[in-house]
């Protein structure tokens, strides 16, 4: 295992030293796992940016749906005559 020097504020620094001592760990047990759960979230957080900005520029373009269109779809969810999503070209 390696080791890194981090400065940390000292709101997060109290913050952190609070954590620890409640989980009964250490504060680089903490930092360990905040840190890898971050890491496990970034593909999913970058795949959403993705699809934000494709949204922007799709709407951009205007590729958009009319809210009656989407109000219609929804008041027909969990009915006998449940419609497909708008544009979605079924």
């Amino acid at each position: 295992m390696s080791v890194t020097t981090i400065r940390l504020q000292a709101d997060v620094e109290q913050h952190l030293e609070a954590i620890a001592n409640r989980l009964h760990r250490s504060k680089g047990w903490v930092i360990n796992q905040v840190l890898s759960e971050y890491i496990e979230k970034q593909p999913l957080e970058q795949k959403r940016l993705k699809q934000t900005l494709e949204a922007m520029e799709s709407a951009a373009q205007g590729k958009v749906v009319d809210a009656s269109e989407v109000h219609h779809w929804l008041n027909s969810w969990g009915t006998e005559n449940e419609q497909d999503a708008p544009g979605s070209g079924k």
